[in-house]
């Protein structure tokens, strides 16, 4: 099946290898496209390419969930089931266990650090259920991506990983009453939901003693402007881990559906994150992030702000957030039309 490179879709498989005019080796045949290798066969400036025939929509889920490691879904589940676990037993004890955790979380980690489209995976895994295990575990994950992508080496990003799974435990000591309050908190209720840092501090000190996993929980909401919470730190003050973690908190929460709020447009959360990288989060490591995680959009359809439906055809490293828009025989760059916006982006 022969197809126009703007044609692919993410999950089309190769029916043969692919050369550049220069006889360069691209991609080899049986190859799944996924946003990485339709950006390659931009950048090689390849026309048309041999695919597998497509099944019809029906028969599958979609390109991002065929594209999943098929023990992942169950692996996830059973993470999100160990932190509810691990929150019970740091209510009831006081403290929790390494071997708990490495339990609840390792074998989710072990199919999960090859996954390459984080997008389409934290959506999939998503669900309004268990709200406040599901985000220990996305954060956990997500933690991990931006310890590779800032360059740490695989124990740091493990590390990094199981502060991000347990950044949350103090919440264990918040009443259900307040963590899931539908309304606006009040100033008492915030002030109580404000301690969680550090109860959570003071449970993982019994298990991690002398680790940084406990300060990345005491200080995750802590901002390099000094205005976070519960000690007010600032800047080079804050840990690492816990400046990695602060990150993968605040775009866990937004993207999430819960009883009080929808989740928000992906495009409109990594851009309050670049906002936020210049007063609060680690603007180094924030922009790693969004620079790592825009190209997941390579493919996915969007609506732009004249109400015009097209897909992503590249992303401009010069403005993150105005792509290459193909809308049916033409292409807009938005960093040339800025007349136009993306509105929306179909996941």
């Amino acid at each position: 099946m022969r197809v126009h490179v703007t044609d692919l879709q993410a999950g089309d498989q190769l029916s043969e290898d692919i050369f550049n005019l220069f006889g360069l080796h691209v991609l080899s045949s049986g190859t799944i496209l996924n946003e990485r290798e339709l950006s390659r066969l931009y950048q090689h400036q390849i026309d048309y390419v041999e695919i597998e025939r497509r099944q019809p929509a029906s028969a599958v889920f979609s390109a991002a969930a065929r594209s999943l490691n098929p023990k992942l879904q169950p692996r996830y589940e059973d993470a999100v089931a160990g932190c509810e676990l691990l929150f019970r037993r740091a209510f009831e004890e006081g403290t929790i266990r390494e071997s708990d955790v490495n339990e609840s979380f390792k074998p989710l980690m072990n199919h999960f650090r090859e996954e390459r489209d984080v997008v389409s995976l934290m959506l999939l895994l998503n669900s309004q259920d268990d709200y406040t295990y599901q985000h220990s575990v996305q954060v956990g994950m997500l933690s991990y991506y931006i310890a590779k992508w800032i360059g740490w080496n695989e124990e740091d990003r493990l590390r990094a990983s199981t502060a991000g799974f347990l950044h949350d435990i103090g919440k264990c000591r918040i009443s259900e009453e307040i963590l899931n309050k539908p309304d606006k908190l009040t100033d008492e209720e915030f002030a109580i939901m404000k301690r969680h840092p550090e109860y959570g501090y003071e449970i993982l000190t019994q298990a991690y003693p002398d680790s940084d996993i406990a300060t990345a929980a005491l200080q995750h909401h802590e901002r390099k402007d000094g205005r976070g919470y519960p000690n007010r730190l600032s800047g080079d003050e804050i840990h690492p881990i816990a400046k990695i973690v602060a990150i993968a908190d605040v775009y866990s929460a937004m993207t999430s559906s819960r009883v009080y709020q929808e989740k928000r447009d992906l495009l409109y959360v990594l851009r309050e994150l670049h906002r936020l990288s210049f007063n609060e989060l680690d603007a180094e490591m924030t922009h790693s992030f969004i620079r790592h995680m825009v190209p997941n959009f390579i493919g996915k359809q969007v609506e732009l702000t004249n109400g015009e439906i097209g897909t992503i055809i590249l992303t401009n490293e010069s403005d993150w957030f105005r792509p290459l828009i193909r809308i049916e025989d033409r292409f807009i760059d938005l960093t040339v039309h800025r007349e136009y916006e993306v509105k929306h982006i179909h996941m």
